[in-house]
């Protein structure tokens, strides 16, 4: 026969043992817990609530550069990159025989040869003035025969000139005290010279021009 039994949930209990007391606290201590807990959600949606949005500032692009200035700058690296070498200083070789003739003329007209390979300690100065005449005479005429000369500068000897930065250093020669660069200012102390022609005569085929004045027979 089975029994049945009923449980009355409004009874209240008769003793209150340490398990109890026990159960009693844990129930409160774990509501003051959820309690701590569900203070501290409000508070920081609170907070946030309040608080202005930050704004998040983005590092500005850069600004591109133009297309010409870059174009500029690949043909510099080009020009960087292939520039030609520097040619080589090329030196001309002389030929002989111009100056050979030369001295051939001056032999001719002036006795030149003759008169520079002089001894002269054994004569008078008046008789080396005498052969310089003739001799500067000779020389004169060969000159003026067969060149054309001209002075590089036509100021008078002596004169204050200024030369410009951009002066011809082969036509000029500075002497003295030179500091600084152009212009320069000074005196002129020699007007130069520079040849403007040339008249020398042709060889024929053959000739010796090393032979500046042959040996002279008399039959």
């Amino acid at each position: 026969m089975n029994t049945i039994y009923a449980i009355d949930l409004s009874l209240k209990p008769t003793t209150f043992d340490l398990w109890h007391v026990c159960l009693a606290g844990t129930v409160v201590l774990l509501s003051l817990i959820l309690i701590v807990l569900l203070l501290a959600i409000v508070i920081s949606l609170a907070r946030s609530k309040n608080k202005p949005a930050e704004k998040i500032v983005q590092p500005a692009a850069p600004t591109p550069e133009p297309v010409v200035k870059v174009v500029e700058k690949i043909v510099e690296v080009e020009k960087l990159v292939h520039a030609p070498a520097p040619e080589p200083v090329i030196l001309k070789e002389y030929t002989p025989d111009a100056a050979l003739q030369l001295l051939s003329l001056l032999q001719k007209e002036a006795r030149f040869i003759d008169f520079i390979k002089e001894d002269i300690a054994a004569y008078s100065d008046a008789d080396i003035g005498v052969a310089a005449r003739v001799v500067h005479e000779g020389c004169n005429k060969a000159i003026n025969e067969h060149f054309s000369l001209a002075p590089v500068r036509s100021e008078k000897e002596g004169k204050k000139i200024t030369l410009p930065q951009s002066f011809d250093a082969s036509t000029v020669r500075l002497t003295g005290n030179i500091v600084g660069s152009a212009p320069f200012t000074g005196t002129l102390i020699h007007k130069g010279w520079q040849i403007t022609g040339i008249r020398l005569p042709k060889l024929t085929q053959g000739h010796n021009a090393n032979i500046i004045a042959p040996a002279e027979v008399e039959l």
